[in-house]
């Protein structure tokens, strides 16, 4: 099976890990930033009102409590 992506793609990873160059890490912030502000807002909506069982599993990654919590 291919390999896809989340919310990142690989060069998005190394570049807001500073492996490019800062220019590279603010760019890679900021398409990242319209992802979260923009599109997965619509996701979470659809799968909301379609799948909900869908949406905690999402949640359960996204708001899962670490140790330090």
């Amino acid at each position: 099976m291919a390999k896809t992506r989340a919310l990142l793609t690989e060069t998005e990873r190394e570049q807001i890990a500073g492996e490019h160059g800062d220019s590279r890490r603010y760019q890679a912030t900021s398409r990242v930033r319209g992802r979260i502000q923009e599109e997965l807002e619509r996701d979470v909506e659809v799968l909301e009102e379609h799948h909900p069982d869908l949406l905690e599993e999402l949640r359960g990654v996204v708001c899962e409590e670490t140790d330090d919590e």
